[in-house]
């Protein structure tokens, strides 16, 4: 909806799919960290058995630690490529872990880094909320798994969940907050609504915390 607006959308997940193929830094520290076992037969990282081991393992914040810092790397060189053509331009991060990242850095020691402040990284943040069990029949819904496999999915879904931190909490520190409990209709007319503020909020931290 945003980038029907003209937003640039930046997805972590993509990026971090990316970055953990083959002959990226990134595919080879997970690797060395979590064994030849974690790769497919064709040489590549099966990110189902690597979901596996690090949930079930309480290997998450290790492998969050390697991922993490190189996608934000790579998220600030594609805004400042973006920035650099259009200054007006509204760059949208699209992720689910904005305030884990600030969680897991700040418990590994980190104080003022842009890992442990998001505000050094980002202008204004979007929450988009949703009851838990509705997550997660959605994401259930999104699998397209056959019944029998939906139970599991549902258990994979409420996993992940808990490593999150819950949405009253984000919300509370965000600066938008998108209710999508409802249908696409009615989130629809609230990104409507919110566009024009974002186009006069884009670009807008102060100098003093900028990744610089």
């Amino acid at each position: 909806m945003l980038r029907a607006h003209g937003a640039h959308i930046i997805e972590a997940d993509s990026l971090g799919r990316e970055l953990m193929e083959p002959g990226h830094a990134v595919f080879d520290q997970i690797v060395s960290a979590f064994g030849e076992a974690i790769l497919n037969p064709e040489g590549r990282i099966d990110r189902a058995r690597l979901a596996r081991i690090a949930f079930e393992g309480n290997r998450l914040q290790g492998l969050n630690a390697i991922v993490h810092p190189a996608v934000i790397a790579l998220q600030q060189q594609l805004m400042e490529q973006l920035f650099s053509r259009d200054p007006k331009a509204v760059a949208i991060v699209e992720s689910a872990l904005i305030f884990e990242v600030v969680r897991d850095a700040r418990a590994r020691g980190e104080i003022d880094t842009v890992l442990s402040d998001w505000r050094r990284r980002i202008d204004r943040v979007i929450v988009v909320t949703a009851p838990d069990r509705l997550k997660t029949a959605r994401y259930v819904d999104r699998l397209k798994v056959p019944p029998e496999k939906r139970p599991s999915a549902a258990n994979d879904a409420r996993s992940r969940l808990a490593h999150q931190i819950p949405d009253a909490e984000k919300a509370s520190q965000a600066d938008y907050v998108l209710d999508n409990s409802g249908d696409l209709a009615s989130l629809q007319h609230k990104v409507d609504e919110l566009w024009p503020r974002l186009k006069a909020d884009s670009n807008n931290s102060p100098t003093s915390l900028s990744l610089k």
